[in-house]
């Protein structure tokens, strides 16, 4: 039995009831029973710890009283450059209980991105795994206001050892009485057009992240979870911590990257119940022999977010195995807003519908609801507990995406008569060509079903007589040689799919997509190319 039972009356009847006083540290990790278990984790060489939440309650008791012993308090900011280790579980809920605000950074930034995000945030104390010291370094002298520095894993010069910290430190530890509304995290977005803006979550969004997994997640007792998503993006922050242990679920945290044979077997053997994964992961899988021979029968619930997923893949997946993937939207400034639910009938290709407790509309320029099918902006209503407070230090850009009660997502979606809906893209994705508004995203679903299509992103190029006509870029299969000749059969192949004016006119093979280091593809870096 699904945890949304009847959508309709789940949606109606749902209400935040966030306390005004709450701190995940303490009220949720330290409430569970100690022997519960928390975390499988594997590294990359193999080995394996099992940890129970009495564990992380006391190692981030420990790093909540070192720090607070070097003087780092309530409100100061704290930058976390770790990679899938228990650890940063341990250090979030330590600065979470010394109400500190977590800044998590991914492994993959470089000196430039960490000492932009220092300065920003105005972070006191840096806490960085082996993979990112070098980089700290070369920025350290950038950023005077960083004045404690924490190693995780080996000992450098200049360095406080992590592993020295919480060995001195007493397991006992008082957390501070946080309000809701007082900030928690400060989740930077990817960038692509600009600066990353930082983004103030509370302490009423650590609260609120058990609606999706509730619900979206469709956590239930005894269930092993495992989200893939790297640390330092609010994926993980929801569905690798907050989401999942506000209602007690084992973690499996893989250290190792993305393999699709290792994949499958660790999906086996370790018996993960629920699975999230990034649509650029499906794509692959959905593509492998190895996903034909594989026994999933332990795996019950299946959910992808970060892009939309291509409805071919979603049918594969099915045809295989049985599994259904539930689609989900969201934001770095949000929850799961939009999502395709158990219980809720799934339309391939759909975004779902709006998540209990978010009322998300379809609206034009007047900020008037569209009619069904028509495009408009997706806009949230209120300002639920998971929407984010504020974008730190920048109250313009703060003020521009709000507008009459609304909070703009910046992207563009239609909704059917039943009240699904649909994604076109980013608002500046949308391709002109001749009078028709062509989404990337109808046109990429179309030339996945190609068997020599592994990925692809769709762009406007510049056309003298249609202002702009549709351009893939286009990443094959192993089997498959790029030539003029694949070229003309992938085009002919979208024109008997769809209509002959969204075919791709001009498609150029590349060996990879750019993408930001959370795994979204950059169209803006493919739309600047052709403006070249």
């Amino acid at each position: 039995m699904s945890n949304i039972g009847d959508y309709a009356s789940t949606y109606a009847n749902f209400e935040w009831e966030v306390p005004e006083r709450f701190n995940f540290g303490r009220d949720v990790v330290d409430e569970w029973p100690e022997e519960r278990p928390a975390m499988i984790w594997l590294g990359e060489s193999g080995e394996e710890r099992r940890l129970t939440f009495g564990d992380f309650s006391r190692l981030s008791n420990r790093f909540a009283n070192a720090m607070r012993d070097v003087g780092v308090g309530r409100g100061d900011r704290v930058m976390v450059l770790l990679g899938k280790v228990p650890e940063w579980h341990a250090i979030l809920t330590g600065l979470l209980k010394l109400g500190a605000i977590a800044i998590p950074c991914a492994p993959q930034l470089r000196s430039g991105d960490l000492k932009f995000r220092a300065e920003h945030s105005g972070s006191v104390a840096m806490v960085s795994g082996p993979e990112g010291i070098g980089e700290v370094e070369k920025m350290r002298t950038d950023a005077p206001n960083l004045k404690h520095f924490v190693s995780v894993g080996e000992e450098n010069d200049g360095w406080e050892p992590f592993e020295g910290l919480v060995e001195g430190a007493s397991d006992d530890f008082t957390a501070e009485d946080t309000l809701s509304d007082e900030g928690a995290f400060i989740l930077y977005t990817s960038g692509t057009t600009k600066n990353p803006k930082g983004v103030l979550h509370t302490y009423g969004y650590t609260y609120a992240k058990r609606m999706q997994a509730q619900y979206w997640l469709d956590l239930q007792e005894g269930d092993r979870l495992w989200c893939t998503s790297g640390t330092g993006w609010a994926k993980s922050i929801w569905n690798v911590y907050l989401g999942p242990w506000s209602w007690g679920t084992e973690l499996f945290f893989h250290e190792g990257g993305f393999d699709p044979a290792e994949r499958l077997d660790l999906i086996q053997g370790y018996e993960i119940t629920v699975l999230c994964q990034a649509p650029t992961e499906y794509r692959l899988l959905a593509k492998t022999p190895e996903l034909e021979s594989a026994d999933l029968s332990k795996l019950r619930h299946a959910v992808s977010a970060g892009e939309p997923l291509n409805p071919p893949v979603i049918e594969r997946w099915k045809e295989l195995h049985g599994i259904t993937i539930y689609d989900g939207y969201g934001q770095t400034e949000n929850t799961l807003l939009v999502g395709n639910f158990p219980g809720l009938e799934v339309r391939p290709g759909s975004m779902g519908k709006p998540s209990p407790g978010c009322d998300v509309k379809v609206i034009d320029l007047d900020c008037n609801e569209c009619q069904p099918d028509e495009p408009g902006d997706i806009a949230l209503a209120g300002r639920i507990p998971p929407l984010f407070k504020e974008y730190w230090e920048q109250p313009d850009e703060t003020e521009a995406v709000f507008r009459d009660g609304y909070y703009l997502t910046g992207d563009r979606a239609y909704r059917d008569e039943d009240g699904h809906l649909w994604f076109v893209g980013r608002a500046d994705d949308v391709i002109l060509s001749a009078g028709y508004r062509i989404g990337p995203f109808e046109v990429e679903s179309v030339l996945i079903e190609h068997p020599a299509v592994v990925e692809s992103a769709v762009v406007p190029a510049p056309d003298e007589d249609r202002g702009s006509v549709v351009k893939a870029y286009v990443v094959v299969g192993k089997d498959y040689e790029p030539s003029d000749e694949l070229a003309r059969e992938i085009q002919d192949f979208c024109k008997g799919q769809t209509a002959p004016y969204k075919y791709p006119r001009q498609i150029e093979f590349v060996p990879e997509l750019p993408k930001t280091t959370s795994g979204k593809i950059r169209r803006v870096e493919l739309r600047q190319r052709e403006k070249v």
